[in-house]
C-alpha cells in the first residue's frame, strides 16, 4: 500500500510539472483546459495566490515533518519560482528593477538561507 502510495505521488508530481510546462509553451490551450477565460485577469490573480499560498504551506509541512535540513533543501528547490516570476516580469515588459528588487532578492534569500539550514 506504502509503495503504490508513493507511486501515486510521484506520478503526481511529474504530471504537475508536465501541466505546469504547458502553461509556458501553450498558454491559451492551458488557461482553457484549466477551465477559465483567458481574458480574466481575476482567475489569473487568484492562480497565482493558490500557488503563493501552497508554496508557503508546503514550506512549514516539510519543516515540521522532516526538520530545518529538509526545510532548507525545500527552500532552494523553491527559489525556482521567484527565478520563473522574475523572468516573466522581464519577458512580459514589466520593470527589470521590479524584477529583481522583488523576485530576484526572493530567490536570493531563498536559496541563502536554504543553504544555511540545509548545511547546518
Amino acid at each position: 500500500m506504502e509503495l503504490a502510495a508513493l507511486l501515486l505521488v510521484l506520478v503526481a508530481c511529474v504530471a504537475i510539472i508536465a501541466i505546469g510546462l504547458r502553461f509556458f509553451l501553450q498558454p491559451r490551450a492551458a488557461l482553457l483546459a484549466f477551465g477559465v477565460d483567458v481574458e480574466s485577469p481575476r482567475a489569473l490573480t487568484e492562480i497565482k495566490g493558490a500557488r503563493d499560498i501552497t508554496s508557503g504551506v508546503v514550506l512549514l509541512v516539510v519543516w515540521a515533518a522532516a526538520g530545518r535540513s529538509a526545510l532548507g533543501w525545500a527552500a532552494v528547490a523553491a527559489a525556482i519560482t521567484p527565478i520563473a516570476d522574475a523572468l516573466i516580469v522581464v519577458v512580459n515588459g514589466g520593470k527589470r528593477s521590479t524584477a529583481l528588487s522583488i523576485h530576484g532578492l526572493t530567490a536570493v534569500l531563498l536559496v541563502a538561507a536554504g543553504l544555511v539550514l540545509a548545511f547546518a
